[in-house]
């Protein structure tokens, strides 16, 4: 890849919400929630499109010890299991009761991150709803899946992921968690979500919040 294809998240967020309203999801009245932190940023544009509010859904990549970038799996809000990527852990040697330690800290500051963006706030009721999970790239696909297992427990009728850009191979292999994946760009050559992107900065605690404090009814 050796352009960026997108000058930002907003840009990805608008340019990815009006694929989204074409489609017609626009009114199916969906649940549109960002993972964070950037992730909120794209999925603020694409509720904008759709005419709907934006939520927050919590995930944590799992790290290797020793190289944190190097996600081995994932865990969500909730009481769900840790999701680990079988072949990350096959090719490190590593193995879930090795990571105890590691997925401890990572729930403990997924549970901060669930304080600080939705305070005592219950997510919508997502039963027999369209819910349609945003993130700013995928690259290895857990965060997505972990997240994705735990919302199909809530019980909503229709399950959409999307993302301005991903791996092509992430996009197989979460094709069976959902009902659909809403995809901008599967480019050759792909090895960070960053490579898409003009700026691609880290999000920040503060505009996460401040995406949020946007919804039009926060008691939804």
């Amino acid at each position: 890849m050796s352009a960026s294809r997108f000058p930002d998240r907003a840009a990805a967020g608008r340019e990815l919400g009006a694929v989204l309203a074409q489609r017609g999801y626009g009114a199916a009245d969906p649940v549109v929630l960002g993972l964070p932190r950037g992730g909120v940023e794209v999925a603020a544009e694409v509720a904008a499109a759709l005419g709907v509010d934006v939520d927050v859904f919590v995930a944590r990549k799992i790290g290797h010890p020793a190289q944190p970038e190097f996600g081995v799996g994932a865990l969500a809000e909730g009481d769900g299991e840790p999701v680990f990527d079988e072949q990350a852990l096959r090719h490190t040697g590593l193995t879930p009761e090795r990571l105890l330690g590691t997925v401890k800290r990572e729930r403990d500051e997924l549970d901060r991150r669930v304080g600080a963006y939705r305070g005592g706030r219950e997510l919508p009721d997502l039963a027999g709803r369209t819910v349609i999970l945003v993130d700013d790239g995928v690259a290895t696909g857990v965060t997505a899946r972990a997240a994705l297992r735990t919302l199909r427990g809530r019980g909503p009728a229709h399950v959409v992921l999307a993302a301005p850009v991903a791996a092509l191979g992430a996009v197989e292999e979460l094709a069976s968690e959902v009902d659909e994946v809403v995809v901008l760009t599967t480019p050759a050559g792909f090895r960070s979500v960053g490579q898409a992107y003009g700026r691609f900065g880290q999000t920040s605690d503060a505009t996460v919040l401040r995406l949020l404090a946007d919804r039009s009814d926060p008691g939804s």
